[in-house]
């Protein structure tokens, strides 16, 4: 799919409110091998976690395993997780996009925690509001990790902008009621429903008015 912000230009945003992983964040590697471990501990076919990107991992282990192994095997994910942070970097254009933007957000479906643990490795700053698993009761795609990160910046969440990179996360922006802008961190952009697609955060140029955020292609 072609990069295609032609609709961005002509609006402007009160905020913006960022995925972590795959947006801002690769931790694919370190996740691959987390849950592959996992799975094989768990004897869970590896098959079974298909699709799971952007959701929460009390979901996922809740979906797969029966009720009663479901805490202990959650607290072995997010053990495996926490300690495995090798080879995490930010994304093109993750570090422009967070400074262009603030005060921003962070909604990610994994625990404070790791979120905190990631966004150190990857060496970017912790944004105004950061939005976890551990805040919500429901994670995406139900739309309340972003409203409540709207609600913590003091923004109506129609007019945010959201940037994801997961089916869960677009579909959790365009319930909130935000503009939704997809880049292609986990997914082919071409599978992914949204008002926008880039590439990455390095083909988007974000400019801060006095009216608000106006989004533009960046000049390469």
């Amino acid at each position: 799919m072609p990069i295609t912000l032609d609709v961005l230009p002509h609006r402007t945003f009160a905020a913006v409110l960022f995925d972590m992983d795959g947006t801002l964040v690769d931790s694919t590697p370190a996740v691959v091998r987390c849950w592959a471990r996992w799975a094989d501990e768990h004897h869970v076919p590896v098959a079974a976690l298909a699709h799971t990107h952007g959701r929460p991992a009390a979901e996922i282990v809740a979906d797969v395993l029966p009720a009663e192994q479901v805490p202990t095997a959650l607290a072995r994910i997010i053990a495996l997780e926490l300690a495995d942070t090798d080879g995490i970097v930010p994304l093109p254009g993750a570090l422009d996009a967070l400074r262009a933007t603030a005060p921003a957000a962070i909604v990610t479906s994994c625990t404070r925690d790791l979120a905190l643990a990631r966004i150190a490795a990857a060496g970017l700053p912790v944004p105004a509001v950061l939005v976890t698993a551990d805040d919500v009761r429901a994670g995406k795609p139900d739309p309340e990790p972003f409203l409540l990160a709207a609600d913590r910046l003091g923004v109506d969440p129609g007019r945010c902008l959201v940037v994801e990179d997961a089916p869960a996360g677009l579909a959790a922006g365009r319930a909130a009621g935000a503009t939704t802008l997809a880049v292609a961190g986990t997914q082919d952009l071409a599978g992914l429903v949204a008002d926008a697609h880039a590439p990455d955060l390095s083909h988007v140029h974000f400019v801060r008015s006095p009216t608000g955020i106006r989004v533009e292609p960046a000049r390469r």
